[in-house]
């Protein structure tokens, strides 16, 4: 009969821990993504910064974003100097500033949705965020003006940022690399190729071994 009582407090003793186990669960989870988003939205110095070269196809011309200075059109050829494009990631989110390798000139949106060149890219006008759409294009929306997109007509002229949804297809643009460029790794300067992976590679394919 003794054990009753010291089995009774046992019992007591395991929902007890479950009743506090139970309160933690219920407090609210940190919300990461307001988290990323305020972060995003003030640059720092501490984030790892990436910058990569590719030329920015249009879906709507057929043709490259090309930045001939304080202008800036879709009717470049593959190849174009002024086609290539050096992106500069801002923080370690999706916001870049795009400059022309060749002009020097930044892309930027003012505030009437107008898109020009500007050779000092430091301003929020120049910062554009990536989203990646379900088609495999990417769009460019303005940092500092929400909804508005860098687009193109089919004449290859840009268009307001006040006339631009996420849908049109004057918004969707894929990244390619510059005429004749097929090794990647100088395009994403952060991807490691080790000893061991060339060593992996020289095994697989030896005839010896198969």
């Amino acid at each position: 009969m003794s054990l009753l009582p010291s089995r009774f407090i046992y019992v007591c003793l395991h929902f007890l821990v479950l009743y506090f186990q139970l309160q933690e669960s219920q407090q609210t989870a940190p919300d990461f993504r307001f988290i990323i988003e305020n972060h995003t939205k003030h640059p720092d110095e501490l984030s790892r910064k990436q910058t990569r070269s590719y030329q920015l196809y249009s879906r709507t011309t057929g043709k490259h974003v090309q930045i001939l200075g304080k202008k800036i059109n879709a009717n470049g050829d593959d190849g174009s100097k002024y086609a290539l494009l050096v992106v500069e990631t801002e923080t370690f989110g999706s916001r870049i500033r795009i400059q022309g390798k060749e002009s020097g000139y930044y892309i930027c949106m003012n505030k009437n949705g107008k898109i020009i060149g500007k050779l000092n890219g430091l301003n929020q006008e120049c910062v554009f965020v990536e989203e990646f759409l379900e088609n495999n294009y990417t769009a460019l929306v303005s940092a500092k003006y929400k909804g508005w997109y860098l687009g193109f007509n089919r004449k290859g002229r840009p268009k307001k940022g006040s006339r631009t949804t996420q849908t049109q297809q004057e918004v969707h643009f894929m990244k390619r690399p510059r005429q004749g460029k097929v090794d990647p790794l100088e395009e994403f300067r952060f991807t490691p190729v080790t000893k061991r992976t060339r060593r992996a590679r020289r095994l697989k394919f030896n005839p010896k071994t198969n």
